[in-house]
């Protein structure tokens, strides 16, 4: 007996992947209450763009910090500049540590919460 390729396996009516195993549990959820459905797809909506946004702010955070490190190290600047450069380092030093304690500490997220308490509500167990 041979395995059936991706391609057969399609509409077997069977959930094969990961991707088939969502989309089934997303139709149940809008055939079996819009509503709750609804506000899922929004949260999931919000949370990406949240990922997003703070991903990209995190990258121009780096990127400037890299450009102030060029500057200081490899660059002919006149000494006025350089104290000013010195400052603009430290500051960002600090700008750099908050962006790094954001991705890789432990955080309460509203997001979170929120998909919790809607985990919740889709089992019946309300607060």
């Amino acid at each position: 007996m041979a395995i059936p390729s991706k391609k057969d396996r399609r509409g077997d009516g069977k959930i094969n992947t990961t991707n088939e195993m969502i989309h089934d549990s997303e139709e149940k959820l809008w055939e079996g209450d819009p509503m709750k459905a609804l506000i899922y797809e929004g949260t999931e909506r919000r949370k990406k763009l949240n990922f997003w946004s703070r991903f990209i702010i995190t990258m121009f955070v780096v990127a400037t910090f890299l450009i102030l490190v060029w500057l200081l190290f490899f660059a002919t600047l006149p000494d006025e500049s350089r104290d000013l450069l010195n400052i603009l380092m430290g500051a960002y030093v600090a700008v750099l540590g908050k962006s790094t304690d954001y991705w890789f500490k432990e955080k309460d997220d509203p997001e979170h919460k929120e998909m919790e308490q809607f985990e919740k509500s889709l089992n019946g167990n309300s607060e």
